[in-house]
């Protein structure tokens, strides 16, 4: 009985022990509650320890904390609606004033939502959407962020940073301003094809046009040296005529005899025609 008690004390005590220390890392801050009321912070690492029951820590990061905020719409200075996709950078720097007002870090992100986008919303106003995406986005984040830390500073956050990933238009602007676009190089296109035709016409009539005077040359050359062949020739039968009428003559109706006298011929002539006088001929 004595053994079973001491080992009962021995758990009691390892128990109350564990439950009365608690370690802070290097990068943690904490805040010891007794009775849910704050009684002291502890920011320097180490082992502590706390009532049982009456007292409870709770444990904040020293680190640099994200927030991913999800996109929200908002209105340039020359009316272009932006969808504005952020996030931001912070740090916890006084644990107490952060456990009384937002209690965790999702009641933080969910403040600084509305701080960034708050301050986003009357920054992005003052701008056109051409400085906004342009030159300008460095200047306007740096104001944002020294704008959205003087706020959070209330609830013991220090804002380290504010940038924008991305920017886009509304689905339904974007959609506008694509089926906008399409059209536009629709026209754009038909505005090259008819020209492109108009060129191919300009084009082929010119071609049309040298092709005819090409072949009228071509038939003028045709003709010109036709009729120097012909000349030449009528010059060389007076020639040859003149020099043996009667050779001349035999000569041209041999040549007649062979242009009409074929196998597959057949001509009615009679006995003393002209045309026959070298044949009848013993």
């Amino acid at each position: 009985m004595k053994q079973n008690g001491l080992i009962i004390g021995l758990v009691l005590v390892a128990s109350i022990m564990s439950t009365s220390i608690f370690t802070v890392h290097l990068t943690q801050t904490a805040v010891l509650l007794e009775l849910q009321k704050p009684k002291e912070i502890i920011t320097e690492p180490g082992l502590y320890f706390k009532i049982p029951v009456m007292q409870k820590v709770r444990f904040f990061s020293k680190q640099l904390l994200d927030n991913d905020s999800p996109p929200t719409e908002v209105i340039t200075r020359d009316k272009k609606n932006l969808l504005i996709d952020n996030f931001s950078l912070y740090r916890i720097t006084d644990p107490l004033k952060f456990l009384e007002t937002v209690r965790s870090e999702n009641g933080a992100r969910a403040r600084l939502d509305d701080i960034v986008y708050s301050e986003l919303r009357v920054e992005i106003g003052t701008h056109d959407l051409h400085d906004i995406v342009t030159e300008n986005r460095e200047t306007i984040m740096d104001k944002v962020t020294r704008e959205a830390n003087k706020k959070a500073a209330e609830y013991g956050i220090e804002m380290a940073d504010v940038r924008i990933k991305r920017i886009d238009l509304p689905p339904e602007i974007a959609n506008s301003i694509f089926n906008r676009m399409r059209t536009e190089r629709q026209r754009i296109a038909m505005e090259y094809r008819s020209e492109g035709k108009e060129e191919s016409t300009k084009i082929r009539a010119e071609t049309d046009k040298e092709k005819t005077i090409l072949i009228a040359e071509a038939y003028k050359q045709e003709q010109t040296v036709r009729g120097e062949g012909d000349g030449q020739a009528t010059k060389i039968y007076a020639e040859a005529f003149e020099r043996d009428p009667k050779f001349y003559s035999f000569i041209r109706s041999m040549e007649a005899y062979k242009k009409s006298l074929k196998s597959d011929t057949t001509i009615l002539l009679s006995e003393d025609s002209e045309f026959l006088r070298f044949l009848n001929k013993k």
